[in-house]
């Protein structure tokens, strides 16, 4: 059976820097960036913590198609496609943490 994935978007506190990812565990992966787990990565350096964007795919192999067009456009395109569901730029967490 195929395992579906999730394509995120997170940011810092002034929304300067955009991070464009995907996983399968979509809490997990939350929680490693706001928790720093790889302190040199680049969410790490630039305090990406700040989930503002999320989309499930029921196959993984959709998650990364999608993930790769997001990452491929510019970063207008990137601000649409979150203020389409998170106008206010709320923290998505809160909404995912529990699941």
């Amino acid at each position: 059976m195929a395992k579906g994935g999730f394509v995120y978007i997170m940011t810092n506190k002034y929304h300067t820097t955009l991070y464009v990812g995907m996983t399968s565990d979509l809490v997990s992966r939350a929680i490693q960036h706001r928790d720093k787990l790889y302190p040199k990565s680049f969410t790490a350096r630039y305090n990406v913590n700040k989930l503002v964007y999320y989309s499930p795919f029921d196959m993984i192999a959709s998650a990364i198609e999608e993930e790769k067009r997001i990452k491929g456009g510019s970063r207008k395109k990137k601000i649409e496609l979150i203020e389409s569901i998170n106008p206010d730029w709320k923290d998505l967490y809160d909404d995912i943490k529990d699941w």
